[in-house]
């Protein structure tokens, strides 16, 4: 089976000053102007791609003058000047031609004012950008993430899947912190090419088709406990291959495998394979150059392998925890105080930070990671009666939850992943399950562009299972991400 190809391009996010339009040197020279001396190249970090306030308030702090009039003489003096002598950039036109006609949306993104932007686009055309955001329309500017996230927002695309084209450090460190692969056409200063970036002397010549081939190549990561293999549903095997490709999933890191889940499915769907115990496994339809971890891990714990993704490499873990004591029923059945339920934790936390220190012990520089798995224990994200610490120590190491990434607000999107099967307590207590997200994946270093979970069909209760189409107690999860070109 043949790796999923780049992702579409999805939208490309245009900087204004200096990058569609010829104004950064209007910006310096309207500095220059207030300043009331010529700028040097000490002073570019705080003029170039800077909000207005941004340059006021270095002014001020320099000259002792007042931040809002400097401000104001500033906003004045570009206004002016743009109004002035607004020259398009050599090839911004005709890429913003081009793009229009391949159907792809395009975004202006500045750090100047609505007032600025308007006379700009007034140039440009309007009608050429479906949205546009400037100083006014975000708490914070470039460079931190908040113009190209609201602009993502605003045009129903995520950042992975979107090329931003910029001119200055400040507005690639923006583009890129919000995720989002960056062309570099630099202005007045030099940009250095790294990963996720390109830098090219010009717009001339630039294509739809350079630009979505910035966008890195699609993995698909799925997370699943088999529930002892399988084993509780009739035609196990088939189904659990029926619901990896409907997942359309490229690597699958398992739980719970009875020794030759991962091997079996392998074979079935003609992909590479990484057992480690009688427990967890990972398959990939990608190659797997090593294999990372203890190759006899216990029934709980982590192992990892490393995948090729085209011409890069990605460290994908899967990890189980101890299922007792669980924090939801010791919440739901026992009233239990936050600070009780969080010392019980203990067990599962110290089995996560021996799978973080692995997972540092094999870490490369430049090589992303995803960690996946049954952690049986809910997120610090999702409830408040407790600290669980559990999910609190992965994200301390830097991994994200691409899941809360996806879909940040838990009551819209709970995401709940235990149990489809248990809707009542299987104790015949009668007493409603408590139903948590407790199956994870995590990341460091890739872009997240949809995360889900899976159950196939209606599941009917326990322990009238055996006849499910869907063979598992655990719903899956599933993210697609984007893998940053090098």
């Amino acid at each position: 089976m043949s790796p999923h190809p780049h992702l579409p391009l999805r939208a490309v996010l245009f900087d204004m000053d200096g990058t569609l339009v010829d104004t950064e040197r209007l910006w310096w020279e309207a500095v220059e102007q207030t300043a009331r001396r010529p700028l040097t190249e000490a002073d570019r970090p705080e003029v170039l791609g800077r909000a207005v306030e941004h340059t006021a308030a270095w002014l001020a702090a320099a000259t002792g003058a007042d931040a809002a009039a400097l401000a104001a003489e500033l906003d004045g003096e570009f206004a002016r000047r743009v109004r002035a002598g607004t020259v398009p950039r050599p090839g911004a036109l005709d890429l913003l031609d081009a793009l229009a006609r391949a159907g792809v949306p395009t975004a202006l993104v500045t750090a100047s004012s609505r007032a600025v932007a308007d006379t700009v686009l007034d140039v440009l055309g309007r009608d050429r950008f479906a949205v546009s955001v400037t100083a006014d329309d975000t708490g914070r500017t470039k460079p931190a993430p908040d113009p190209y996230l609201a602009a993502c927002r605003a045009l129903g695309v995520p950042p992975a899947a979107c090329v931003a084209v910029e001119d200055t450090e400040t507005g690639v460190a923006s583009a890129e912190a919000a995720g989002c692969a960056v062309l570099a056409v630099p202005s007045l200063a030099p940009i250095a090419a790294a990963p996720g970036r390109t830098v090219r002397d010009s717009l001339a010549g630039v294509t739809p088709e350079e630009l979505a081939g910035l966008v890195g190549p699609e993995l698909r990561v799925m997370s699943w406990n088999l529930w002892l293999g399988g084993a509780m549903v009739d035609d196990h095997r088939a189904k659990q291959v029926k619901a990896v490709l409907e997942a359309e999933a490229d690597v699958v890191g398992l739980q719970e495998t009875a020794g030759t889940a991962a091997r079996e499915l392998a074979e079935a769907l003609g992909w590479h394979h990484h057992r480690a115990g009688e427990n967890l496994g990972i398959i990939s339809r990608h190659p797997i150059r090593a294999t990372l971890g203890d190759p006899e891990v216990g029934f709980y714990g982590a192992a990892g392998a490393r995948i090729a993704v085209g011409a890069r490499e990605v460290d994908v873990w899967t990890a189980h925890l101890h299922y007792t004591p669980y924090g939801p029923y010791e919440a739901a059945f026992d009233g239990l105080p936050a600070a009780e339920l969080d010392a019980h934790e203990g067990v599962r936390l110290a089995q996560l930070r021996d799978a973080l220190e692995r997972i540092a012990a094999t870490a490369d520089d430049g090589v992303p990671v995803v960690l996946v798995g049954d952690f049986n224990a809910p997120s610090h994200l999702d409830r408040t009666d407790a600290g669980w610490p559990v999910s609190r120590a992965a994200e301390e190491a830097g991994l994200r939850d691409s899941f809360r990434e996806a879909h940040p607000d838990p009551a819209a999107e709970p995401g709940v992943t235990w149990s489809p099967v248990h809707p009542v307590h299987e104790d015949g207590s009668g007493r409603t399950e408590p139903q948590d997200r407790i199956d994870y994946v995590l990341h460091r270093g890739l872009g997240v562009v949809d995360s889900r979970t899976l159950v196939r069909g209606t599941p009917r209760p326990w322990p009238q299972v055996a006849g499910n189409e869907w063979p598992s107690d655990h719903a899956a999860v599933i993210t697609t991400f984007v893998v940053p070109r090098k």
